[in-house]
């Protein structure tokens, strides 16, 4: 059932970017989208991060979180696998990968890493913050940091990413994507640890934050050019308790 119900959210998602923006061509996409493109394109993940927010009453979503919970311990199908720890990268990978097979990306190298970076810490501190205010408890009761999942979010940073720099090329790269999201946002529930809301409301957390971060970088970045000063970057990955990050520091 809950594979089912991750799958459902998965596939609008895919359906969404592969007949409404997804192109299979050779090059990069000239038109300029309109306001109300721009509206429908945030419209799945705002309702995903809806339905996660409406999870933290009391009502029919968060019952639905308990019946799952419930069925999966009955039934005896939880999971013993650290998969999820670095699927959740796979995207991001992948979008390396054709970089440095020359494949052609919507940015440059430096540009992409930036903008990878900027998405993690937008919706990394999304994340972290609302776990801090909901206090919600994981299914298994190990903590009360459930709401939203961040391993989920950063599966979802990836995929998103990975279709914004290769939208153009073809839309099995974006059902590539996602479709390794999804399996790490099921894992999570089938790991017992999170709830299915935790998951939906991560995953619309990591698509809209990408988005944000490739809408408003172009403006930042033409305020620098304007300047005319050179724009020195530094960017510092670091690993700690199974989360990559990426700190970044410019010199103006």
């Amino acid at each position: 059932m809950i594979i089912q119900r991750i799958f459902t959210i998965a596939l609008l998602i895919i359906v969404y970017h592969s007949f409404m923006y997804g192109q299979v061509t050779d090059s990069i996409p000239e038109k300029k989208e309109n306001k109300t493109t721009e509206i429908i394109k945030i419209a799945i993940p705002s309702a995903m991060i809806t339905y996660g927010l409406i999870s933290l009453g009391d009502n029919g979503i968060r019952k639905a979180d308990f019946n799952v919970r419930n069925s999966l311990e009955s039934n005896n199908r939880f999971w013993n696998t650290d998969v999820d720890n670095y699927l959740q990268f796979a995207p991001a990978v992948a979008a390396y990968t054709m970089k440095f097979c020359k494949l052609e990306s919507t940015h440059n190298l430096l540009d992409m890493t930036i903008l990878y970076g900027l998405s993690n810490a937008l919706a990394g501190g999304i994340v972290q913050g609302t776990k801090m205010v909901s206090n919600r408890e994981r299914p298994d009761y190990s903590n009360n940091f459930s709401f939203p999942s961040g391993h989920t979010e950063t599966a979802f940073v990836a995929a998103e990413f990975l279709y914004q720099e290769y939208k153009s090329k073809s839309v099995w790269i974006s059902i590539g994507g996602y479709s390794a999201a999804t399996f790490v946002g099921a894992a999570r529930v089938y790991k017992n640890r999170h709830w299915v809301s935790d998951v939906v409301a991560g995953a619309g957390i990591g698509i809209l934050s990408t988005k944000v971060v490739y809408w408003t970088y172009p403006y930042f970045r033409k305020k620098l050019e304007k300047k005319n000063k050179p724009l020195n970057s530094v960017i510092i990955p670091g690993y700690s308790n199974g989360n990559i990050s990426l700190a970044l520091s410019y010199t103006f």
